[in-house]
C-alpha cells in the first residue's frame, strides 16, 4: 500500500507561541533570544524580523543592528512544550502515528489505510489545518506526499502558510527544478562540494550515478542518491514513544590508557553508529561518550554538533571533544559508550559563517572503497588505519543497540 505522510509546519514557532500571548507583538519584529549573555545568539524570531536580516543562530547585538525596532523576548521552553502539546491532540484524533519535532512546531502524521474511515489524505490535512486555526490561534503550512522527506520539502515551498500536495510517483519531478539546499539529508559539507562542481539544483546533482556520488559522499552516497530522487522509507515513530537513540561501545579485552587505543576503538564507534544513523535515514546533534575506569568509576561528557550530522569522520570528530572534557584520569579504561542523542530528520541550512574547512574528496573516494567491499565480502574484510591498533588487542570486542525494535545491530 502506498504510503500518505501528512506534514504540518508552524513556522517560526517559538516567536509565533509568544504572539499569541501577547497580542501586542503582532505585526512587529520579535527577536526570541536569552538575554544578560555577552555572546547570547538568536533563538527564533517572527517573519518580520526574518525580511530585516534577521537569523537564527546569529549574534543578538548583530540582529538588533539590523532590526533596531525589534522587541526581545527570552525563551520559554515550558511554554513552547505546553502548545506543542496541545497542537498533538487533533492530530493524535486522525492517527496513532504522529511524530513530533522538540517544541518546534513540526507534525508527521501517517494516514496511510485511513481513506475509508476519514475520507482522502488532503480532507484530512485541510480539517486539521482549520482545527488548529480555530482552537489554538496557529496558521500552519501543511502537505501530503508518500514520504516523510517528501512531505518536508513541500511545506518548505509553501512556508510561512499554504498547501502542496505532491502525489506518488511525482517525487523525483517535483524534486528536479528546486535548489539542493531545500533537501533534507543534504549536510552543509554537501551542499559545498556540489557548489565547487557548480551543481546547485536537484536535476543537476540527480544526473550524476551512484558510482560518481560514491566518489563524493563515500558512505553516504546511497543516502544522497536516494534523497535526490525523492526516496524515503523512515517511519513516523508513534506518539509518545521514546525518544530514539544510537548507541555503540567498546569493551578493551586489557583496560588500557594508551591514547592510540583509545581513539582508534572511539573511531570504530563512530563509524558503527554513523551506519546506523544512515540506516534510519537520521542525524545527531549531540554525542555522550561516557568512560568506566578500572576502578570502577565513571565519567560522562557531551559534545554538540554545529550541524546534524551522520558522517563517520564528523561524528568522531564531536567524540573526540566530548573524550578530551573527561578523560582526565591517569586510571586505564574499560570501556567506551558512544551515544548518538538529539537524532533529527536531516535537514539542510546554509552555513552562517563561511570559510569553514571541508573534507577533500580523496577522503570521499576512500570511503566509498571501503563501503562497496565490505557490502559485498562483510563489514570485516577491510578496515581504516586508525582501527588497526586494535587488532592485536585480546578479547576486544564492539557491539551496538539497534536505534529502532526490529532493526539489527
Amino acid at each position: 500500500m502506498e504510503r500518505t505522510i501528512i506534514h504540518l509546519d508552524v513556522a517560526d514557532f517559538a516567536a509565533a507561541v509568544e504572539c499569541l500571548l501577547d497580542r501586542r507583538l503582532a505585526g512587529r519584529p520579535l527577536i526570541i533570544a536569552p538575554g544578560g549573555a555577552a555572546r547570547a545568539v538568536v533563538y527564533d524570531m517572527n517573519e518580520t524580523a526574518f525580511q530585516c536580516g534577521v537569523r537564527k543562530g546569529m549574534a543578538v547585538r548583530r540582529a538588533l543592528r539590523r532590526c533596531p525596532d525589534a522587541r526581545l523576548r527570552p525563551p520559554r521552553m515550558e511554554r513552547y512544550e505546553q502548545a506543542m502539546q496541545a497542537l498533538l491532540q487533533p492530530a493524535l484524533a486522525c492517527s496513532p502515528r504522529v511524530e513530533c519535532g522538540d517544541a518546534d512546531g513540526h507534525l508527521f502524521v501517517d494516514v496511510t489505510g485511513t481513506g475509508r474511515l476519514l475520507g482522502p489524505a488532503m480532507d484530512v490535512a485541510w480539517r486539521l489545518e482549520r482545527r488548529i486555526r480555530a482552537d489554538l490561534g496557529f496558521e500552519p503550512a501543511w502537505s501530503v506526499a508518500s514520504s516523510k522527506l517528501m512531505a518536508k520539502v513541500a511545506t518548505r515551498l509553501v512556508k510561512p502558510r499554504g498547501e502542496c500536495i505532491v502525489g506518488a510517483g511525482e517525487e523525483a519531478a517535483f524534486l528536479a527544478p528546486l535548489p539542493l539546499r531545500l533537501l533534507p539529508g543534504i549536510e552543509n559539507r554537501d551542499l559545498a562540494m556540489l557548489d565547487a562542481l557548480n551543481l546547485a539544483f536537484v536535476r543537476q546533482a540527480a544526473s550524476l550515478s551512484r558510482e560518481q556520488l560514491g566518489a563524493l559522499f563515500g558512505s553516504r552516497a546511497a543516502l544522497v542518491h536516494d534523497v535526490l530522487r525523492g526516496i524515503d522509507p523512515s517511519p513516523v515513530r508513534p506518539a509518545g514513544s521514546a525518544s530514539p537513540t544510537v548507541t555503540a561501545h567498546w569493551h578493551f579485552g586489557n583496560d588500557s590508557n594508551d591514547a592510540v587505543v583509545v581513539e582508534s576503538a572511539l573511531y570504530a564507534l563512530a563509524e558503527q553508529a554513523g551506519w546506523q544513523l544512515r540506516r534510519q535515514r537520521l542525524a545527531a546533534r549531540r554525542l555522550r561518550i561516557t568512560i568506566d575506569y578500572s576502578d570502577g568509576r565513571r565519567r560522562t561528557g557531551h559534545a554538540t554538533a554545529p550541524g546534524a550530522t551522520s558522517d563517520d569522520r564528523s561524528l568522531f570528530e564531536i567524540a573526540c571533544r566530548a573524550l578530551q572534557r573527561v578523560w582526565t584520569r591517569r586510571v586505564r579504561i574499560r570501556h567506551l559508550g558512544f551515544y548518538c542523542e538529539r537524532l533529527v530528520f536531516p535537514t539542510a541550512q546554509l552555513d552562517l559563517f563561511a570559510g569553514r574547512h571541508y573534507p577533500n574528496r580523496k577522503h570521499y573516494r576512500l570511503s566509498a572503497a571501503v563501503d562497496r567491499i565490505r557490502e559485498r565480502f562483510g563489514r570485516q574484510a577491510i578496515d581504516v588505519g586508525r582501527v588497526l591498533a586494535l587488532k592485536d588487542l585480546p578479547a576486544a570486542g564492539q557491539c551496538a543497540v539497534p536505534l529502532l525494535p526490529g532493526v539489527p545491530a
